[in-house]
């Protein structure tokens, strides 16, 4: 099992940057593919961005291809998620997450078996 703590999240005004972190721990890092989710109120959890083990595959939602970037550090056992160009509708909660069991890289929150609690980022307009 992997366990994941998100960090970074926070308020900031539109057009703003902000570099969200996630801590893994508990078994081999670098086996898992990683992800990152978001919650706005009252919607679905959505796909945001995945990033293949070693790094060298990546894959954004349409909503935020060119302002987001996802990368890791295997050595540190780190994911990031750089956000730029910031709109009020990227308001939610931002959750990290692990799949200890696939290959590939995922945008099905399904295929996914460990989360983290969650980070709050506030976009104002």
């Amino acid at each position: 099992q992997v366990q994941l703590v998100e960090s970074g999240g926070g308020l900031v005004q539109a057009g703003g940057s902000l570099r969200l972190s996630c801590a893994a721990s508990g078994r081999t890092f670098s086996s898992c593919v990683m992800g990152w989710f978001r919650q706005g109120p009252g919607k679905e959890r959505e796909f945001v961005a995945t990033i293949s083990r070693g790094g060298g595959t990546t894959s954004y939602a349409d909503a935020v291809k060119g302002r987001f970037t996802i990368s890791r550090d295997n050595a540190k056992n780190m994911v990031y998620l750089q956000m730029n160009s910031l709109k009020p509708e990227d308001t939610a909660v931002y959750y990290c997450a692990a799949d200890t069991v696939r290959l590939r890289v995922s945008r099905n929150r399904a295929d996914y078996d460990a989360w983290g609690q969650g980070t709050q980022v506030t976009v104002s307009s």
